[in-house]
């Protein structure tokens, strides 16, 4: 990335760095609906290492936060059995929104709003670098996703199903 391209501060990047945790920063422009897929073709990256946060709900209105593959979807049944819950749905976008405080699209499981539990799929802890969203819309950080484990003590789930 150029020197000169100065990426603003989100509340995630805060959080990193209060921690003092090394992140690279890989802006893209933002598609309406791209999502992982869209962020992987322009940034060259694996789709499967780029992990899309999705904020969803339990049954009594709980909401968690859930990493997942770009390349794929969330298995609800799976994440709910592995959850403890009996079921597990995406939230609506507007409620997405108010639990994390960041704007869909633009999701990031770091300093989130509302605190929630994390879950990742455990496959996307094989790889040295994963990439996910810094906080606003067009903006993928670069981490360790032991990063993920560690400081928001996420918890691993065997949740993914290949998109269709």
């Amino acid at each position: 990335m150029p020197k000169d391209k100065h990426i603003s501060e989100t509340p995630a990047t805060q959080m990193l760095r209060h921690h003092h945790i090394e992140f690279g920063e890989h802006p893209y422009d933002y598609v309406e609906h791209g999502g992982a897929l869209e962020s992987a073709r322009q940034l060259c990256l694996d789709p499967h290492q780029v992990a899309k946060t999705l904020i969803m709900e339990d049954e009594h209105g709980h909401p968690l936060v859930i990493l997942m593959h770009g390349d794929c979807e969330v298995s609800t049944k799976n994440l709910a059995r592995q959850a403890g819950a009996k079921k597990v749905n995406p939230c609506t976008p507007e409620v997405a929104q108010r639990n994390s405080g960041y704007q869909v699209g633009g999701t990031s499981p770091f300093a989130t709003r509302k605190k929630m539990p994390v879950w990742i799929e455990a496959t996307l802890l094989d790889y040295p670098i994963i990439y996910l969203n810094g906080g606003r819309r067009g903006y993928l950080i670069s981490l360790a996703p032991t990063v993920v484990t560690t400081l928001l003590h996420a918890q691993p789930v065997h949740a993914a199903l290949p998109k269709h």
